[in-house]
């Protein structure tokens, strides 16, 4: 499945929340991508609401990070995230932690392009 991979992912792990109107589930973040997210499926998580929001702190710092996703795949107590929209603040921060641990800003900027090709061609 790697191989089809368009976007770089970060082994990342951290709390973080899946939250749904009023509804909240603490989870853990396994990796990160401008795309998406995999996470550890939450033990009282209901049948899989239309959209969510990801929500998770950068390590050492105060930064919020959220996205709203969507389920694309659940497998062995494990959940495979879309993004559906993360905002400006959000997607900085995600990109500069994308960069400082992939340290490559050239392949962040293709995938940059690339999300947002994919984007407006919906």
């Amino acid at each position: 499945m790697d191989e089809r991979r368009q976007f770089s992912r970060l082994n990342l792990t951290s709390d973080a929340k899946l939250i749904s109107g009023n509804n909240r589930w603490q989870t853990q973040l396994l990796d990160i991508s401008l795309q998406g997210a995999l996470v550890k499926q939450p033990c009282d998580f209901p049948v899989a609401p239309d959209q969510l929001t990801l929500e998770f702190m950068i390590h050492d710092s105060d930064i919020c990070v959220q996205m709203r996703v969507r389920i694309v795949h659940k497998k062995n107590q494990l959940l495979g995230l879309a993004c559906l929209h993360i905002d400006v603040e959000s997607i900085s921060h995600l990109r500069r932690l994308l960069e400082l641990n992939l340290g490559d800003a050239s392949l962040l900027d293709r995938e940059l392009e690339r999300l947002f090709s994919i984007s407006s061609a919906d």
